[in-house]
């Protein structure tokens, strides 16, 4: 059994013990082992002989059975991530975090099934459930991020998953989660709770009553902006069933990624420490320029979701988003034009900070709010810094 196998482990330890497991990182023909398990590349696996092939069976998580299904390498990864969530029963990988949502969205529903989505979802699982999922005969009803357990008034006797984000990824509403699964086991329905902004580090899902939990590794896990991968963790009820999707749809990752994913989970525990004290000193600075309409951080006190996520979150991330008060779009490119430190880009939780304009879809709960949003992702540079280039960013807002 691996080190992090012992509950009794605190998060930062399981990280840095999760996945090193002796017969991974180590081969007793040679004596020793190593501190990081070996990149194990392979399709093929061969087999000592018939009786040998016949007895890995064809429901193999952690036997070499054929590349498609794992290695090593692979599994050890899998295996840290089960051990950050009480209750896991396992974790599977995926190409990426789209493809980890559409992979789960798909395994838990059926055609004529009823799926309640969170109107501030990532754009791409929007896209997902109004494309493929609508083609398959599943209908989607988005529902306001902030419904708590009035939630129960949407379910449809066809209603079989609500689909959860908090915060959500561009306008930061947070779930009052423990009350929708309570209502959701309650009705018999399940849960799958899109984890990325807070990892289980800072919001243990499984133990807040979500069934499924997706992270796109690509961002604070990965953390260094040049690896790409999504993870589904799930209960022993939901397990089965989204292993055998995974078999089907052939979902596979790369043992090279997946030891890039490795390295990243070693450090997860301090980059994120770093990365919400950054993003907490440049929100507060942004609260208090004139051009800022609003700061879209819950982990300021006075944000509407402050209350929910003191109660059930164990720190902040550095993604969080303001406005531009009653400035216009052209104000907004000049401002983040002007930006040096900040890359323009969409993904977030790499050492190095980002902007990106924003621009949420809504379909149940009308954005009434006219500015402008601005979405950062605040990396380990020095805050300092990072406000000496924000501050040059309001200079060129009014540049003729």
């Amino acid at each position: 059994m691996s080190k992090s196998d012992d509950e009794n482990l605190r998060p930062a330890t399981k990280l840095v013990q999760g996945g090193r497991r002796p017969e991974w990182t180590g081969d007793p023909r040679l004596g020793g082992s190593v501190v990081n398990p070996p990149v194990w590349r392979a399709s093929t696996i061969l087999y000592d002989n018939i009786a040998d092939l016949e007895a890995r069976g064809h429901a193999t998580h952690d036997k070499l059975y054929y590349g498609r299904r794992g290695t090593p390498t692979v599994w050890a990864l899998a295996d840290a991530l089960t051990g950050m969530e009480a209750g896991a029963a396992g974790t599977l990988l995926y190409p990426s975090g789209v493809a980890a949502n559409s992979a789960g969205l798909l395994a838990l529903l059926a055609p004529g099934d009823h799926l309640l989505m969170v109107d501030s979802a990532y754009e791409p699982t929007r896209a997902f459930c109004d494309g493929l999922l609508a083609r398959y005969g599943v209908t989607t009803s988005y529902y306001d991020p902030l419904i708590g357990a009035a939630i129960a008034d949407l379910i449809t006797p066809q209603t079989k998953l609500i689909f959860l984000e908090s915060p959500g990824s561009l306008t930061f509403e947070v779930q009052d989660i423990p009350a929708i699964t309570r209502v959701a086991r309650d009705r018999g329905v399940l849960t799958m709770l899109d984890n990325t902004w807070a990892t289980p580090l800072l919001f243990p899902a499984l133990a807040h009553g979500v069934d499924v939990t997706m992270m796109s590794l690509t961002k604070y896990v990965g953390g260094h902006s040049d690896a790409m991968m999504g993870s589904l963790t799930a209960t022993k009820a939901m397990w089965p069933r989204l292993r055998s999707a995974a078999y089907q749809l052939g979902q596979a990752v790369s043992p090279d990624d997946c030891a890039l994913m490795l390295r990243g989970l070693r450090t997860l525990d301090v980059r994120m420490q770093r990365h919400g004290e950054n993003g907490m000193a440049v929100a507060n600075w942004l609260a208090a320029r004139p051009e800022v309409g609003r700061v879209l951080h819950p982990g300021r006190e006075g944000d509407p979701g402050h209350a929910i996520w003191s109660r059930d979150f164990g720190g902040t991330s550095g993604l969080f988003g303001f406005t531009l008060s009653g400035a216009a779009a052209a104000a907004r490119t000049r401002f983040i034009d002007a930006l040096s430190l900040f890359g323009i880009g969409f993904s977030w939780g790499g050492y190095e900070s980002l902007v990106v304009p924003s621009n949420p879809i809504r379909t149940a709960t009308p954005r009434n709010d006219p500015d402008p949003l601005v979405r950062l992702s605040i990396g380990l540079e020095d805050p300092v810094d990072l406000i000496a280039d924000l501050e040059k960013g309001f200079g060129a807002m009014t540049a003729p």
